[in-house]
């Protein structure tokens, strides 16, 4: 983990309730394959710096395939298969900034490391079974990531944040979060997934709107170059 998260979640990283998810990983580690690798847990924390956090999209739990989860929602490895939900993503930058070549690439690090937070609720999953390891005690910890970033002091000079929240799932995690509104914006929308995403995630304008909100607030370099998806 980041050294800057690692001093600022030292008190949750303590709780009784992530030490018994450390031993429930202990056993699944020693009985199951476990994604994604444990040295991936915490990537985002390595990319994204914890004072340049300027956006945050909410996942679930990593991709339970192999060679996919690498620590960073909706993203998978380079030369792994662009998975469902993050082609919807591709095609809503597309829509948003005509310019953008849609790449066969799903590596998302171009993004983390210009402040996008790619959190999952669950960090880990075990191999072939979706949502495996979501009542194993990770929601408390991320919830805290959550709320320490959605917090008014949190950003200096109360520049605030986004928080792109899309499905049920994420909207539930921002709210047990208690991400202050007023300081931040949330976008929300359906899930990007091929059952929801005709439903509502299309032609938001979420992409753009979020990178011109930042530029008013964090200068104009402070804002996120969608179309590097995929990129570098």
């Amino acid at each position: 983990m980041g050294e800057d998260w690692l001093e600022a979640l030292r008190g949750d990283l303590a709780a009784p309730g992530f030490l018994a998810l450390k031993a429930f990983l202990d056993k699944e580690w020693k009985s199951a394959k476990v994604f994604p690798p444990k040295e991936d847990i915490y990537s985002f924390s390595r990319l994204s710096k914890l004072d340049e956090v300027k956006l945050v999209i909410i996942g679930q739990d990593p991709y339970h395939q192999p060679g996919q989860a690498h620590g960073l929602s909706f993203s998978v490895r380079k030369g792994v298969q662009v998975p469902p939900s993050l082609r919807n993503i591709y095609k809503e930058i597309k829509i948003e900034y005509p310019s953008f070549e849609v790449p066969k690439n799903g590596d998302l690090t171009s993004l983390a490391t210009q402040g996008v937070l790619l959190l999952n609720t669950s960090l880990t999953v075990r191999a072939n079974t979706a949502a495996s390891h979501s009542k194993a005690g990770w929601e408390p910890f991320t919830r805290s990531i959550l709320r320490l970033l959605g917090h008014p002091s949190s950003t200096a000079g109360g520049k605030g944040k986004v928080f792109m929240c899309w499905g049920k799932h994420a909207e539930k995690a921002l709210e047990g979060a208690g991400v202050d509104e007023k300081t931040n914006l949330v976008l929300r929308s359906v899930h990007p997934s091929p059952l929801s995403a005709s439903r509502g995630f299309f032609e938001t304008g979420h992409f753009k709107e979020a990178d011109e909100w930042l530029k008013e607030r964090w200068g104009a370099d402070g804002g996120v170059d969608w179309t590097r998806a995929g990129r570098d």
